[in-house]
């Protein structure tokens, strides 16, 4: 039996400088991070359905009026999959979206459960 590698660490300096590079165009209420890769840090199995590598949930009331698809690619083009070692699924919510999304999508729901919190309380 082979031993898998353990997972790579997150770059959480890279994280902290997207989330301000996002905070620089709309204020955040909330951001959180998931996905195979955080699964991976918190001893998810390696023999399992992996899904996106990142899941990044960004939260603020300016993206109402923003139309969806101009928030993801915006907010989808300031991260820097090469020094997070791979692209993001990226999702834009105002906190009315958040809450319905959070109902009807499993990775929403999954990612605010169990993600990691990027905007920990100061």
């Amino acid at each position: 039996m082979v031993a898998s590698a353990p997972p790579a660490p997150l770059n959480r300096r890279e994280l902290s400088q997207y989330v301000r590079r996002i905070g620089d165009r709309w204020p955040l209420e909330r951001a959180f991070l998931g996905g195979a890769r955080v699964a991976d840090t918190k001893g998810a199995l390696p023999q399992r359905q992996r899904g996106p590598e990142y899941v990044v949930l960004l939260v603020s009331s300016l993206f109402d009026g923003v139309p969806w698809l101009e928030r993801v690619h915006q907010a989808g083009a300031l991260w820097d999959a090469a020094e997070m070692g791979d692209r993001a699924d990226v999702h834009c919510y105002t906190p009315v979206e958040l809450e319905r999304k959070r109902q009807a999508l499993r990775v929403v729901r999954e990612t605010v459960d169990s993600g990691l919190d990027l905007l920990p309380a100061s």
